[in-house]
């Protein structure tokens, strides 16, 4: 039989281990919350500029994003506790080129903490027409004619060249409320800054002896990556609808024209029209994410798929 004092030992013993499990516990959650106390807190609309900030503010930033993963920046509402996160934030760093979410919303948002500096991404950025991801050929301006996108395209965020001016009006937003730490986001401006040169590079001697130029996408997000590099964007949808069932025709026979075989959708939006393309030119869907936190990264595997189905 154990004895009483080896059992209120054994209790003792016990009782200490989950006392000092707790202790290391608190102290590992309050490091970590300290370590957020001091960053900065910086709001964005999308995760990308995300990236951006993080690019530019390193471990000075703490940046609280809109538009979560998997949601779509043209119909997302907002929740009570991201109003309540946006609160603490000193900045808020806006795509400011008319996306959907900020037109919806900017004025709530701002109206929630008036404190805050609004920095407008797309400052510097010239903003293409919709209207340029049309058919091509015989059907263009019967297309056009029939429906063409109205106002300008949004999705700067998926062009090297915008995004070096995005990161820049970030790196200034940073240096304004925090002033002490100027050097620091320069310095890492002007890594990054090298670093989309680098990319830059690359994706132009990648697509540049590509014969067929033409790519088929459902959402038109990736019209300024097309500019940029001399393609061809064809958008499935009308005017951010469905397409019609005599578009859809004309489509098919576009596509078998140049020999397309691969028709890409974004993770935020429906795949049945492009199956049903797919299906009648005996091509696949493949998805590529225009709203990945890693640019750079995402570039490259957005310009591996374009050139791969462009083959």
């Amino acid at each position: 039989m154990v004895k009483p004092f080896l059992i209120k030992l054994i209790s003792l013993s016990s009782t200490l281990v989950v006392l000092a499990g707790l202790l290391a516990f608190n102290l590992v959650s309050c490091t970590s919350v300290n370590a957020d106390y001091d960053k900065m807190i910086v709001a964005v609309s999308i995760l990308p500029q995300a990236g951006f900030v993080e690019a530019i503010g390193g471990d000075k930033v703490k940046v609280v994003v809109m538009v979560p993963p998997g949601a779509s920046p043209h119909t997302y509402e907002v929740t009570p506790d991201q109003m309540t996160s946006l609160s603490k934030a000193r900045i808020y760093a806006k795509v400011g080129s008319g996306v959907e979410f900020e037109l919806a919303w900017m004025d709530k948002l701002i109206a929630v903490n008036k404190s805050m500096l609004v920095v407008d991404c797309s400052a510097g950025i010239k903003l293409l027409e919709m209207a340029e991801e049309e058919l091509e050929g015989e059907h263009k301006e019967e297309v056009e004619s029939e429906h063409s996108h109205e106002g300008l395209d949004p999705h700067i965020w998926l062009s090297v060249k915008n995004v070096k001016a995005m990161v820049r009006n970030i790196c200034e937003g940073l240096a304004q409320v925090d002033a002490q730490n100027k050097s620091f986001y320069e310095g890492n401006l002007a890594a990054y800054l090298e670093k989309l040169d680098e990319l830059d590079t690359e994706l132009t001697a990648d697509l540049a002896d590509v014969a067929n130029r033409n790519f088929i996408v459902v959402h038109p997000s990736f019209g300024y990556f097309a500019h940029e590099y001399n393609l061809n964007q064809i958008s499935v949808e009308q005017g951010g609808k469905e397409p019609e069932a005599d578009y859809l025709v004309r489509l098919i026979n576009e596509a078998k024209e140049h020999s397309i075989k691969v028709i890409f959708v974004s993770p935020q939006y429906s795949t049945k029209s492009a199956a049903m393309i797919a299906q009648e030119i005996g091509g696949e869907v493949v998805i590529i994410d225009p709203l990945a936190k890693d640019f750079i990264g995402n570039m490259h595997v957005v310009e591996t798929a374009v050139k791969k189905s462009m083959q």
